[in-house]
């Protein structure tokens, strides 16, 4: 039977998806013990607000007393959330209430300036950085863009400091990907750095890293480094990678293992909706007629089922 306590919880939740202001301050404000309640995996309140993108629903929490460091069972704090999301309103309003920003989830070195480099967020993750640099590897280096961290870290004949592979063990962000682990190979280091700097369209870094032995097709981890470039939306990282030799029509890994096999960087470009990145794989001879290998669909079949019309325009173009 289900408790009170745990239907004030779901009201809570309902109220959150419905993004009523109104409705969860009146909620919280009769019942304040919600906002330290836990529903499934540990989740709380806060965590599942940070998660719609409205800040305003922090905010409430927040001014009613919501712990800015609860975690649920993964570690998984707000400021994680907002990182994920790439929100930097949302992470410097947690900071501000007290978030701990060194904490790591899912797997050691998974602290929110890794998870927000982990999709590309530019902005939150360099306003993370600001206040930390945790954990400071050279994936980390590359995501930010830091030349004097890739110096350090990165020799120019490609010998790597003993901190460069270092808390590496965070590899996804959920679930839909599948495990793996990291191994002490300094190729296998370099080579999924690339990954990083490509994903947050670093292009001087990704110069660097090839010149200093990175494979530009490496697929370390569901991604080469130009699949992530173009997933993400990063034109000039496309444009770099290219003239650096990489396959513009490399068939590899993305995601999770029901999903992105034998994609190319246009499929992903297209599916993210990222106009530019079409146009820049297109540029560099991308070749629209290319099928994945799970839905055998070319770019231009990915663009119809997603609805992206512009690209569609840009596509049939080509």
């Amino acid at each position: 039977m289900t408790s009170p306590a745990e239907l004030a919880f779901e009201k809570a939740r309902e109220l959150i998806d419905a993004r009523d202001l109104a409705g969860l301050a009146r909620l919280i404000g009769d019942l304040p013990t919600l906002v330290h309640a836990h529903g499934k995996n540990g989740n709380d309140l806060l965590g599942m607000a940070a998660a719609t993108r409205d800040e305003r629903l922090c905010r409430i929490l927040l001014d009613h007393g919501a712990d800015p460091a609860s975690a649920n069972v993964h570690g998984w704090t707000a400021l994680h959330q907002a990182g994920y999301v790439g929100l930097p309103l949302l992470v410097t309003m947690l900071l501000d209430a007290g978030a701990p920003i060194d904490v790591p989830a899912r797997g050691d070195g998974g602290t929110p300036l890794v998870v927000a480099l982990f999709w590309g967020h530019r902005e939150a993750a360099e306003l993370l950085a600001s206040r930390s640099l945790s954990p400071g590897n050279l994936r980390v280096a590359a995501g930010l863009g830091r030349a004097d961290l890739l110096d350090e870290l990165l020799a120019p004949d490609g010998t790597l400091a003993p901190a460069a592979g270092a808390h590496r063990e965070f590899h996804r962000p959920h679930s839909g990907f599948p495990e793996w682990r990291p191994s002490e190979d300094p190729a296998e280091i370099v080579d999924e750095a690339l990954s990083w700097a490509a994903r947050n369209d670093r292009s001087s870094a990704v110069r660097t890293l090839v010149e200093r032995g990175a494979h530009v097709d490496a697929d370390v981890y569901r991604g080469t480094a130009l699949t992530w470039a173009a997933a993400q939306g990063k034109a000039s990282a496309i444009k770099t990678l290219a003239e650096l030799g990489a396959s513009v029509d490399h068939r590899g890994t993305f995601g999770g293992l029901s999903h992105g096999e034998g994609v190319t960087a246009l499929h992903l470009a297209v599916q993210g909706g990222h106009v530019d990145a079409v146009r820049a794989l297109l540029d560099v001879g991308a070749d629209p007629s290319l099928e994945d290998s799970l839905y055998s669909s070319s770019a231009l079949g990915w663009a119809e089922h997603f609805g992206q019309t512009e690209i569609l325009a840009v596509l049939r173009g080509a």
